[in-house]
């Protein structure tokens, strides 16, 4: 049982999926705090071309 133990503790298979696990949580993190922004830049230029194709026809 020691030796399954020690074996455990040795092993660094998992250690890809922890390390993908927390850049995928860095990655949503970084879209989660830049969406609303990009979000909002994106409507002023749709408001905007609208705008601009509404008063030159």
């Amino acid at each position: 049982m020691l030796n399954m133990f020690k074996n455990f503790v040795r092993e660094e298979e998992g250690q890809d999926l922890v390390e993908y696990a927390l850049l995928l949580a860095l990655v949503v993190l970084v879209v989660a705090t830049t969406l609303p922004t990009l979000t909002t830049a994106i409507s002023g230029v749709w408001t905007n071309v609208s705008g601009q194709l509404a008063g030159g026809s």
